[in-house]
């Protein structure tokens, strides 16, 4: 069994808070953690695990609807079309992995036509 520890999406909006509050404070990361009580090792602790995450994150692509049709009710089983940046289209399945789907996205993304 796995001992990974699970996000605590209350620490994380701590720390994502913490860490703008900073920048815009113009303070030195010692004198930020001093003015607010926090370990200093924690601070980068978490500026560097919020890095990483947000690293890992798809970028949003814009949207554009071509010649758009009134709403229908698709079938349950119809698959969902991206058109991504480079011209290709990907088509994905009703019962599609998101952790995989999450992963391949900047590798096809970054990939030349």
């Amino acid at each position: 069994m796995s001992k990974a520890k699970q996000r605590d999406p209350d620490k994380e909006r701590f720390w994502r808070q913490m860490l703008k509050r900073h920048q815009q404070s113009k303070l030195s990361i010692r004198a930020f953690c001093r003015l607010h009580q926090l370990s200093e090792t924690n601070f980068y602790a978490w500026r560097r695990t919020l890095a990483r995450r947000d690293r890992q994150l798809p970028p949003f692509v814009p949207v554009q609807l071509v010649n758009p049709q009134p709403p229908t009710t698709p079938p349950a089983n119809s698959p969902l079309e991206l058109l991504l940046p480079n011209g290709r289209i990907l088509r994905i399945g009703p019962a599609f992995d998101a952790d995989a789907l999450r992963r391949l996205l900047p590798l096809l993304e970054d990939s030349q036509a």
